[in-house]
């Protein structure tokens, strides 16, 4: 039962990371600027919004034309989502809770296994694109005109959030010995039992 709650807990953990990276991928805020008191700029990785009490919005509309640390985010975070995504299918055979490769003690807690790796696989992805954006936001903004540029916004911490809590489920998921527990506790259970049904047929 202990093994088991550690997988749900892990599958939890990393279902709330997942949704947390995808949120951030599509946030706004990932770049914000002020000008003045009221006029807020905001970009994210795929649109950018101005405005003073009514916002527009706009989709970037040249890749190109697109900084690096936004074009190697976008590319990074979805392949972390697309990670995770195989990375729940995967998990959820290999959990306990469920009825797949059932008879396939071992095989299943492999499954599981590999599940958690690619979920901190993913988790790493994560932490290292969104660390190295902020990384380029910071540098830019003590090179220019600091009135001018911009700073990194609520969408960093959303995304540095979903990377720890994926990180954290998948090492969960990823305990081979604690998935193994139940099953070696087991055998050893059924090779005991045939000896001392054979020691009392003697008596």
């Amino acid at each position: 039962m202990a093994s088991s709650g550690l997988q749900l807990l892990g599958f939890f953990l990393s279902l709330v990371g997942l949704g947390a990276t995808v949120a951030a991928t599509f946030m706004v805020e990932w770049k914000k600027q002020s000008q003045g008191k009221t006029h807020r700029i905001y970009e994210g990785l795929w649109m950018s919004c101005s405005g003073n009490e009514r916002t527009t919005c706009e989709f970037h509309q040249s890749l190109l034309k697109l900084p690096t640390e936004v074009q190697a985010a976008r590319a990074v975070m979805l392949l972390s989502i697309f990670l995770s995504t195989v990375a729940l299918m995967v998990s959820t055979v290999g959990m306990k809770c469920t009825r797949f490769m059932d008879g396939k003690a071992e095989s299943k807690s492999t499954t599981a296994m590999i599940g958690g790796i690619m979920f901190m696989v993913a988790g790493l992805l994560t932490l290292i694109i969104t660390s190295w954006y902020v990384k380029m936001i910071v540098q830019t903004f003590h090179e220019s005109h600091r009135l001018q540029s911009f700073e990194f916004g609520n969408a960093v911490f959303v995304s540095w959030a979903g990377g720890l809590l994926t990180m954290a489920g998948g090492a969960f998921l990823s305990c081979r010995r604690c998935s193994r527990s139940q099953s070696t506790e087991s055998i050893s259970a059924n090779h005991l039992l045939p000896t001392i049904n054979s020691k009392s047929n003697y008596v």
